[in-house]
């Protein structure tokens, strides 16, 4: 099973949902790079359980244990083990789901690849998996700090499925978007999603909705030609978050509608710079960084967990039908934010560091 991303900062996480615990060991960090773990700890409570109203009520503190590769402060240049234990799990809640299939989860797909599956919240394929992805963006935060210093990265919600927020990406900040629990940085959407989300949650269903980000001060010249475009790299990290449907950059679909030269970023030199008038490249073209703001968006589908009851067969081939139990989000956003921004995180600082190894 692969659980491995990146060439040169590389990451492998482990654990499943249910189990002692899940994790990360990251290779290829640079020595020398300060990182604490209340650096680490900040990133894994943004993306945890039971932080408000609208989220699951699981309660984890999901505190961060750092077992190797930093000593007083700093990388070691060797491998980086962080452990975050489980300590909520409550595995008899899946009895019922370890012998039938529920609907739009991996159950039936791991049993038809490895014949046999962690039942208990999904194992691999549940989203817990992400702490070892957030947990190991930290400390690439802090080798982009150390080796471009000025680079953000910063996601938001911008949906909640029929609810659009109005936010600017050239302007919107880390403290509007964390100002409020749905994590978007359009102040007059909040109410509204808010009640969406725990209206729907009060019918026992679920929504999906986008979220967009921008990477700013991003340097040019990141990216490979060909397979290792940033945009695809980009999109291959987006679309291995659970419940991930899509991924668009730059101007996306959109772009379909306009002639080639409605579309094209006209060049321009500005303070010695090289610089686009427009950017509907979304800040990548070749598949190489040209300096100006990375934007994408991610399209996460409604969560598959619901409280209603649903067709399906068991494990044995037979017709029956099953209603979710346990603790679950009605909808993931708010807590995916955080995600999305590891995964850019994590993108960025590989491709920088291999980049660096070229010149």
């Amino acid at each position: 099973m692969s659980s491995t991303f990146g060439e040169i900062f590389r990451i492998h996480t482990f654990g499943e949902s249910h189990g002692g615990g899940v994790g990360v060991v990251i290779d290829g960090c640079p020595a020398r790079v300060p990182v604490s773990v209340e650096d680490i700890q900040t990133q894994l409570d943004r993306r945890r359980p039971g932080q408000s109203e609208i989220v699951t009520p699981r309660k984890e503190a999901d505190a961060a244990e750092v077992l190797s590769g930093i000593h007083d402060g700093r990388t070691l240049g060797s491998p980086i083990a962080i452990l975050v234990r489980n300590k909520d799990h409550r595995p008899g809640a899946y009895d019922e789901m370890a012998v039938k299939y529920r609907p739009s989860h991996a159950d039936f797909t791991y049993d038809a690849k490895y014949g046999i599956r962690a039942a208990s919240g999904g194992g691999r394929s549940s989203a817990r998996e992400t702490i070892g992805r957030v947990a190991a963006a930290a400390v690439a935060r802090k080798v982009l700090d150390a080796r471009h210093p000025g680079v953000e990265i910063l996601a938001w919600v911008a949906s909640i499925q029929h609810l659009k927020a109005e936010v600017d990406p050239a302007t919107v900040t880390s403290a509007d978007i964390e100002s409020n629990i749905v994590r978007t940085g359009d102040p007059d959407a909040v109410g509204p999603i808010i009640e969406h989300i725990k209206k729907i949650r009060g019918e026992g269903n679920s929504v999906g909705g986008v979220i967009e980000c921008v990477i700013r001060n991003c340097p040019p010249g990141l990216g490979e030609p060909i397979f290792d475009k940033l945009e695809a790299g980009l999109a291959r990290a987006m679309m291995s978050i659970p419940a991930t449907k899509g991924f668009e950059i730059g101007s996306g679909f959109g772009g379909t509608l306009l002639t080639g030269h409605e579309h094209n970023d006209a060049f321009r030199m500005v303070d010695g710079r090289v610089r686009t008038a427009t950017n509907r490249s979304g800040g990548v073209q070749g598949g190489i960084s040209n300096g100006e703001p990375i934007s994408f968006r991610v399209a996460f589908k409604p969560t598959a967990t619901i409280m209603k009851s649903q067709e399906t067969v068991t494990s044995g081939g037979e017709n029956t039908e099953l209603q979710g139990k346990g603790r679950h989000d009605a909808c993931v956003l708010p807590r995916a934010v955080p995600i999305v921004e590891a995964m850019a995180t994590l993108v960025v600082t590989d491709h920088l560091l291999r980049q660096q190894r070229n010149l």
